[in-house]
């Protein structure tokens, strides 16, 4: 039973495809593929309603519609042998389709996913008493979708502005002044191919000729071996070092460091100044929101009776046993 637990997520894509006007299946492929989301896969889907089976749908477009104001997530959009499908089975379907699918207009996509819906209602009317996967399949979506629930409260309760600017402060606030470099390299993989080509620049050949002659960084090479600004921490500690020690337009000696033999020219250096609040204010609401979850979930465990398994208590290897799945 495992391996058709497996496909539901190909099968329910293939439904929907196969409901879909020729022209909206052309548009979608323009857009990357891209992987349903996990939520998806536990809801069986067919490309075909059985035979036999009766279903209707409310009729859409016709005169008889009913307005949009006067339509609740329980309004009734198709029924299956006295089973509804509601408007708000039809939102969570949608939510749950590859972003490909989900940015056709809905007049497009209402049809097909009543359509892929009734589908799976008539399938799932056909199942007797569902296997220990589709069991555990569920119970594990329905933790994770309450989970999910709590993490959007929390992480939308957690930014305020103060709490935004505490942690600016804390971050930015003591940041002690630094420099800024612009610099070129050329790199080799010798310390007598570095020597070199300090001997052909201070002869009087141009750095940036000899960087796209010899360096083996084809990214900077190719552009004269220029790598543009940085700052603290964001090159190797013996490049740093290197270029610290330098004054515009000086050229260093051979620095090795993991990656070969450098040779590094100081362009021009400025004072590293700390960004404003508004051009990190993504970057800290993210950190702020994550912080307040790790916090709760802190809490609750320590409020909680938790056992977790102990080292060695089980083989990691258990995880490639599907057969364990199997009724």
């Amino acid at each position: 039973m495992l391996k058709p637990l497996l496909l539901l997520q190909t099968v329910s894509v293939l439904a929907l495809t196969l409901a879909l006007p020729v022209a909206a299946q052309d548009a979608t492929q323009e857009a990357p593929a891209v992987e349903t989301p996990e939520a998806a896969t536990t809801e069986p889907a067919a490309d075909a309603a059985p035979a036999g089976e009766a279903a209707t749908e409310a009729p859409a477009g016709e005169a008889t519609a009913q307005p949009a104001t006067d339509v609740t997530r329980d309004t009734v959009v198709a029924s299956v042998n006295g089973t509804d499908i509601t408007v708000g089975e039809l939102l969570i379907a949608v939510r749950q389709l590859p972003p490909q699918y989900q940015q056709l207009p809905p007049d497009v996509l209402f049809g097909a996913v009543v359509d892929q819906l009734v589908q799976q209602e008539l399938l799932a009317q056909t199942a007797t008493e569902p296997s220990a996967a589709v069991d555990i399949a569920l119970a594990n979506q329905r933790r994770s979708l309450l989970a999910n629930e709590v993490i959007g409260d929390i992480a939308g309760t957690a930014v305020s502005e103060e709490a935004l600017q505490a942690a600016y402060d804390a971050q930015y606030g003591s940041m002690e002044p630094a420099n800024e470099w612009n610099a070129s390299h050329i790199l080799v993989a010798s310390e007598e191919e570095a020597t070199a080509a300090v001997d052909r620049i201070n002869a009087g050949e141009a750095f940036e000729d000899v960087a796209k002659e010899v360096s083996t960084d084809t990214g900077s090479g190719s552009q004269g071996g220029e790598l543009g600004w940085f700052g603290p921490g964001m090159m190797v500690p013996e490049f740093e070092q290197g270029v610290s020690g330098l004054q515009p337009g000086q050229l260093s000696a051979p620095v090795q460091s993991q990656f070969g033999w450098h040779i590094i020219r100081l362009n021009e250096t400025r004072p590293q100044e700390a960004p404003a609040l508004e051009d990190v204010r993504a970057e800290l609401e993210a950190q702020i929101q994550q912080e307040a979850i790790q916090a709760r979930l802190s809490e609750l465990e320590a409020a909680g009776q938790v056992t977790k398994p102990q080292p060695g208590q089980f083989d990691p290897a258990v995880l490639n046993d599907t057969s364990l799945l199997e009724d």
